[in-house]
């Protein structure tokens, strides 16, 4: 049973309160990015709310029965977001951190693969699932983790994001994953 979801802020509003709230760090992790950080949009309430709200709309119109959260920044999202709506969680997590029974699926990096896991009893042929996460860069870990919903039998519900490096081209990848179901990226810088 899903909760009443409060009716999201007009998108623009929404994108110009997000975007006010975020910070741009340089030379981090290394020299020459600019990192965005989330962290100052989690301390404020207003912002954090306006953000849970906007996802958990998104999962009520598009039918989700779960969330999953892309760990690690994903979980910070997808969790309130899946309370707000009244809706399971579901973390999708790096291959060895889930006990149990696991699926999982392989994705390339810029030099090498990488593994993610969910316990495969968390999702069934029933269940319609929105995958949420920070930030869509590449797109690899939202492709696989789309993949590994597919493979787990459930359906995939959509695709949202807070932001989206638009840039990094990470759309053109995710979007023949996700097939109709359909995406959301709440900023595109």
């Amino acid at each position: 049973m899903t909760a009443a979801v409060p009716a999201p802020r007009e998108p623009a509003a929404l994108a110009d309160l997000l975007l006010s709230r975020i910070r741009d760090v340089a030379d981090y992790p290394k020299p020459g990015i600019v990192f965005k950080d989330i962290t100052p949009l989690l301390a404020d309430p207003e912002a954090f709310t306006a953000l849970t709200d906007a996802l958990a709309a998104f999962a009520a119109e598009h039918g989700a029965t779960k969330v999953a959260g892309l760990e690690a920044r994903g979980f910070i999202l997808a969790a309130p977001v899946a309370v707000r709506a009244g809706l399971g969680f579901v973390p999708v997590r790096k291959a060895g951190k889930l006990p149990g029974a696991t699926l999982s699926q392989t994705y390339d990096l810029e030099y090498g693969s990488a593994e993610m896991e969910i316990h495969a009893e968390d999702l069934s042929g029933e269940d319609r699932v929105l995958v949420v996460d920070d930030v869509l860069a590449t797109g690899g870990t939202a492709e696989a983790s789309l993949r590994l919903i597919e493979r787990s039998g459930a359906r995939v519900a959509g695709l949202a994001v807070l932001m989206e490096l638009e840039f990094l081209g990470g759309r053109e990848r995710v979007l023949p994953a996700l097939g109709d179901a359909p995406y959301q990226a709440l900023i595109t810088v």
